[in-house]
């Protein structure tokens, strides 16, 4: 199995963690190298990695953390510290959630030396199982549109599609104003061989009604127990086309939270420079406001069906 460098886009060597800058692909493909948990906060917080990445370094920093305090007794409260840095790095994604399971583990006295990786293997695992359910989802000739980027699944979806003898190819919206589309999803697509289109945020419904696509698969950063998602701002425009023009809408997600509702989730708020510049170029004039919520939420009911990550 070949994975794309974004499947698994965190290392953790020599007591440090490298995270995979995803805000400098597809220029070039370096790793930066965090030394304690606040420069893994920041690396969350500036963007630099997101979607399974925060997931991972989550657990990667905990590990850092633990070697750099090696022999220390009492760790506890350090440790809560690091909880409480990570949880307020981005309100949406549940952080909390994979927190609380690290210090429900240390304060059941569970090595987290030994837990922390074997659950990693279990989430790469239950990564591919994903990938693998959603093929069996997609016939051969099938073109799906995407939005943002599900971090090295699709291609992935693509190679079990092979190996059942199905062809597939995908259309990226850009998933403005950060193109992870552009700059993530299509690079990775390309580089293991993927047919992929770009279009802009604002073509979807055109491509939609010329019959360019027949699904849509996106991923979710947050799932309420009603099945309510939270995913890139964007994602529930594209569901409502879909449902207006009849199409499936898959959704890879992760366990659901304790949100009842997809109204208990709280949406990030991007600073507006973000939205106003790229690259430090500024792109509005002088003294235009911005609003960027970073994610929406899509309805359970416009949900054809959720993968769901089957951890444990």
């Amino acid at each position: 199995m070949k994975y794309s460098p974004l499947f698994w886009p965190i290392e953790f060597k020599n007591g440090a963690v490298y995270i995979l800058d995803e805000t400098a692909l597809p220029g070039k493909l370096t790793y930066i190298k965090a030394r304690d948990y606040k420069q893994a906060c920041c690396a969350i917080s500036e963007m630099k990695t997101r979607a399974v990445g925060q997931v991972i370094l989550v657990f990667y920093t905990f590990l850092m953390e633990l070697k750099k305090h090696e022999g220390k007794k009492n760790l506890r409260p350090h440790l809560q510290k690091v909880a409480e840095a990570i949880n307020s790095t981005r309100p949406t994604l549940s952080f909390k959630f994979l927190t609380d399971m690290i210090l429900d583990w240390q304060g059941k006295g569970v090595p987290l030396e030994k837990s922390i990786p074997g659950f990693l293997e279990m989430l790469k695992g239950a990564r591919i199982q994903q990938a693998e359910e959603a093929a069996k989802l997609l016939e051969d000739g099938d073109t799906i549109l995407t939005h943002c980027n599900i971090s090295g699944v699709l291609p992935l979806v693509a190679q079990f599609c092979l190996a059942q003898g199905k062809t597939i190819s995908l259309f990226a919206t850009e998933t403005r104003p950060y193109l992870q589309g552009s700059r993530l999803t299509a690079w990775e697509l390309q580089r293991s061989g993927v047919p992929v289109t770009i279009i802009s945020d604002n073509m979807v419904a055109q491509v939609m009604s010329e019959g360019k696509v027949n699904k849509v698969i996106v991923g979710a950063d947050h799932l309420a127990q009603n099945g309510d998602i939270a995913n890139k701002i964007g994602t529930y425009q594209i569901a409502i086309l879909a449902r207006y023009f009849n199409i499936p809408f898959y959704v890879f997600c992760p366990p659901a939270s304790r949100k009842a509702t997809g109204k208990d989730i709280k949406i990030e708020i991007r600073p507006d420079k973000e939205l106003l510049e790229y690259h430090g170029l500024r792109l509005a004039p002088a003294g235009a406001k911005a609003y960027y919520p970073a994610f929406d939420v899509t309805p359970n009911g416009l949900i054809t069906r959720h993968i769901y990550l089957q951890i444990g």
